[in-house]
């Protein structure tokens, strides 16, 4: 099957009930690394992973919230760490599997469903991956619309969600559940200092959801919109159409900026990747200065010394030529971009939203400016 076969005209359109098929799972990579806002690590390895599983006969369901019933239990899987520590530090595979478990013996009660706590990088694929693993379906649907670099930036815990029991595990075998914690800020806290400890790479799986309450805060067809962006690049790329604006045209995004990188600071730090990436402006930005601070994901677009698009909105860094999408670890001097600037869901501007999410959780003393009032 051709990618022009799968291929959907608008990222509304939900692609679910469906069996991932290893079209999609290329489809998927493309698409959730734009959405990944330059973060969620790299979903290539846990592309092969699913890939190889769907070959020897494993199988992965993607459906609607709405084929579940209210009372189903819905887990959130994914990868926990420095992104720049998954393409140094491979895993072993199973973590996110073996996490779901001891969360499952901890409530004793069955998993219905997966859904990715992040839509964003390669937390898109842990699900999948997790899924083959585990023999469940994967809801189309996630708790950020993009990524973000902590648990708590999620709209599952923002509307009221509880953080335990969850647990983490890593590539060695040790697992860590975490039975009482107080608040979602601690269960962060504490499983960023424990997956430190761990190599700072390990697979989480947080406290079971009803479908209930997913069908009100978990924001809808997420995984079917980063298939048909995969689908619209793979298109434009075949059509010699510019892939680009391909992504501007079925986002309804804005290009805020094109250029070359002039400098790149990154350091690991508490877990992160921190840093900032600066850009000179080339076509109608000549001359214009810009930089993108990052932690682990883009997080303020700066024209000169104004803060033109922040988070929860979402900065996008493509390839100007191709329109690959440019994660955060893979930054070097010289690389020519297109930024690109998405608004985020609803679901992420509301006022207790923005508490966890806004520029001002990141340490920013500038106000939120939807991106369409920029």
């Amino acid at each position: 099957m051709s990618a022009s076969d799968n291929y959907a005209t608008s990222t509304t359109a939900t692609l679910a009930p469906r069996i991932i098929t290893e079209a999609d799972l290329e489809a998927l990579e493309l698409g959730a690394a734009v959405l990944g806002t330059g973060g969620g690590g790299n979903p290539y390895i846990g592309k092969l992973r699913t890939r190889e599983l769907l070959r020897s006969g494993k199988k992965v369901k993607l459906i609607s919230l709405h084929d579940l019933p209210d009372d189903a239990l819905v887990v959130s899987v994914g990868g926990i760490g420095a992104p720049v520590v998954g393409i140094e530090k491979l895993e072993h595979g199973d973590e996110c599997y073996q996490a779901l478990k001891a969360v499952e013996a901890e409530v004793g009660k069955p998993i219905s469903a997966l859904i990715p706590a992040e839509i964003g990088g390669a937390n898109s694929m842990e699900p999948m991956l997790t899924a083959a693993q585990a023999g469940l379906p994967v809801v189309d649907a996630d708790g950020m619309g993009r990524a973000f670099p902590e648990l708590q930036m999620c709209t599952f815990f923002i509307y009221g969600h509880k953080p335990a029991p969850a647990a983490i595990a890593d590539d060695k075998g040790n697992k860590v559940v975490f039975r009482e914690v107080i608040d979602m800020y601690w269960l962060e806290r504490l499983a960023r200092a424990v997956t430190v400890q761990m190599g700072a790479a390990a697979g989480y799986a947080d406290a079971p959801m009803t479908a209930g309450y997913l069908k009100k805060y978990a924001i809808p067809n997420t995984v079917s919109q980063a298939l048909n962006l995969g689908y619209a690049i793979q298109k434009a790329r075949q059509e010699k159409r510019h892939p680009v604006e391909e992504v501007l045209r079925v986002e309804r995004g804005k290009l805020v900026f094109e250029g070359k990188i002039t400098d790149v600071r990154r350091e690991l730090k508490g877990g992160f990747a921190v840093g900032k990436v600066d850009l000179e402006g080339f076509s109608k930005f000549q001359a214009e200065q810009a930089s993108i601070d990052i932690q682990n994901e883009n997080l303020i677009f700066w024209r000169g010394e104004r803060a033109e698009v922040t988070v929860p909105d979402l900065i996008i860094m493509l390839d100007s030529d191709n329109g690959t999408p440019i994660t955060t670890e893979v930054l070097r001097y010289g690389q020519r971009v297109a930024v690109l600037g998405l608004p985020c869901h609803s679901l992420l501007r509301s006022p207790e939203a923005l508490e966890v999410i806004g520029p001002a959780a990141f340490g920013y003393d500038i106000p939120y400016e939807p991106l369409e009032d920029s």
